[in-house]
């Protein structure tokens, strides 16, 4: 069975986050997007939902927090490299997005955070193939 994955986030402005996510190098899929919705297709089986506010509010009983004070999740993905973490982040800098927090090397393990305009925020993080095939202990011992 393929599984795929929809990240629901709230907006404030939705015209500026399909502008911020397709900076980035995604795609909106417009058959699931109307003037309350956004669906950001970031990969075959990951997509974002950016849903006004008020209507992401229909999703859920509990409170929304305003995620530029409050964090409920942090959404990761992986990069092929360094080099493709450095240039997703710099393509959201330039669109209007903030580094949520100072550069994470491991060594074995590369990742940059970007908080998007409405302050959800977005991990973008590369780990070389050996970390990741035999845990990064195995990794980091191998280094020393």
């Amino acid at each position: 069975m393929a599984t795929s994955i929809f990240v629901n986030f709230p907006t404030e402005d939705l015209d500026r986050s399909k502008n911020f996510y397709t900076s980035l190098g995604w795609t909106i899929n417009p058959m699931f997007s109307d003037q309350n919705a956004a669906c950001v297709v970031v990969d075959e089986n990951v997509y974002f939902m950016i849903l006004v506010r008020d209507f992401f509010r229909t999703f859920t009983d509990k409170e929304v927090i305003d995620p530029h004070t409050q964090v409920q999740a942090l959404t990761a993905l992986s990069c092929d490299s360094r080099a493709e973490v450095d240039e997703v982040l710099d393509k959201g800098l330039a669109a209007g997005g903030r580094e949520h927090k100072e550069v994470q090397d491991l060594g074995f393990m590369y990742s940059r955070d970007l908080e998007d305009p409405d302050g959800n925020v977005l991990s973008f993080m590369y780990m070389d193939p050996a970390a990741a095939a035999n845990g990064p202990d195995v990794h980091v011992g191998d280094q020393a």
